[in-house]
C-alpha cells in the first residue's frame, strides 16, 4: 500500500498547527497491523480514547484534545484500514469482531483495563459494538451523532455520497462537505487533509445491521449521546428518541446548528461538545 506524500504532509500539518504542545505519538502493534496514536493530556489521568468518522483521520479531534485533556489522557486512534498513519498487517479487518478485536488490542497496549470511548460517526459506531462486546473495559460512552446505531441513514444523504464512495475524489469529497455543512468554513489545514484522504488506498470499512434491541437494553454504561442538530445524516430526533428508549443509562442532547461533519472540530458546535463532554466524563 503506497500513501501519497501530500496526504502525509498535510496530515502532519494539521498535527503540527492545530494540536497542542506536548502531543506525543504512539505505533501500537496489534493483529491486524500497526495502530497510529495521538495523545495528549496528563499521563497519569484517567484514558479516553477518540474514534473518529471515516476518512476525518485522528487529527480532527485537535478541539478536544487541549479542552478534554485537561482532566483525561486523550488518545486519537487511526482507524486500521482507513486515512491515517495506521498501517494495515497482512489480518485484514473483515468483521464486527475483528474491530472488537483489535481495539482490545488498542486498549491493552495502552495499558488501559478500562477507558472512556467516544467516537463519532462510524467510530460511534465501533464505539458502542466495543461496549457491547466488552462492557467492563468501558468507564463511560460519547457516541457523537452516531450512525447505524439507532436509526438508518436518510435516502437524500446516501444519494448525495454516492459518487463521492463509488469514485473518491478531492473535488467530489469537497463538494459532499460543502452539501452537508451548508457552506461552513471548515479549517483549511483540516479540510487540505480530508481532501488529500480521497486518495488514500483504504480497505473497505466494515459494515452491518444495527446493534440489537435487546443487546442494547442490557448494555449497564452511562452513555451521552449528542447529535447535530441541523445534520443531514438521519432524522435527529428520531435518533434520540430510540437512545433514550434503548439504551437504560443514556442521556441525550442536541447541539443547534451543528451538522455531522462540522463535528467535532467546527464552532460554535465544538465549544458546547466540549463543555458538555467534560462535565459527563468528570460527574460521579
Amino acid at each position: 500500500m503506497t500513501v501519497s506524500t501530500s496526504f502525509l504532509a498535510a496530515y502532519d500539518e494539521v498535527l503540527a498547527t492545530r494540536w497542542p504542545a506536548g502531543t506525543t505519538h504512539t505505533e501500537l502493534p496489534t493483529p491486524y497491523g500497526t495502530t497510529r496514536i495521538n495523545s495528549h493530556g496528563p499521563e497519569e489521568a484517567p484514558p479516553l480514547v477518540l474514534l473518529a468518522g471515516g476518512g476525518a483521520t485522528s487529527t480532527v479531534w485537535y478541539a478536544q484534545a487541549a479542552h478534554l485533556g485537561r482532566t483525561h489522557r486523550v488518545h486519537a486512534v487511526d482507524l486500521v484500514g482507513d486515512p491515517g498513519r495506521s498501517v494495515a498487517g497482512e489480518r485484514p479487518v473483515r468483521t464486527v469482531r475483528d474491530l472488537t478485536t483489535w481495539l482490545d488490542a488498542v486498549l491493552d497496549g495502552l495499558g488501559a483495563d478500562r477507558a472512556a470511548l467516544c467516537g463519532h460517526s462510524y467510530g460511534a459506531w465501533i464505539a458502542l459494538h466495543h461496549a457491547l462486546h466488552a462492557p467492563r473495559r468501558v468507564r463511560k460512552l460519547i457516541l457523537l451523532d452516531p450512525t447505524q446505531c439507532f436509526a438508518g441513514f436518510r435516502p437524500g444523504y446516501l444519494l448525495r455520497a454516492l459518487p463521492m464512495l463509488l469514485r473518491p475524489d478531492a473535488r467530489r469529497t469537497r463538494a459532499f462537505l460543502e452539501w452537508e455543512t451548508g457552506g461552513a468554513a471548515l479549517d483549511p489545514a483540516w479540510l487540505r487533509l480530508r481532501r488529500a484522504a480521497a486518495d488514500f488506498p483504504s480497505a473497505r470499512p466494515v459494515t452491518g445491521p444495527r446493534p440489537a434491541p435487546d443487546a442494547l437494553r442490557g448494555l449497564d454504561v452511562p452513555t451521552l449521546v449528542l447529535l447535530a442538530g441541523s445534520g443531514r445524516a438521519h432524522d435527529p430526533a428520531r435518533v434520540a428518541a430510540a437512545a433514550a428508549r434503548l439504551l437504560p443509562r443514556a442521556q441525550t442532547l442536541t447541539i443547534p446548528g451543528a451538522t455531522h461533519h462540522t463535528l467535532p472540530l467546527h464552532e460554535p458546535a465544538a465549544t458546547e461538545l466540549n463543555r458538555t463532554a467534560a462535565d459527563f466524563l468528570t460527574a460521579r
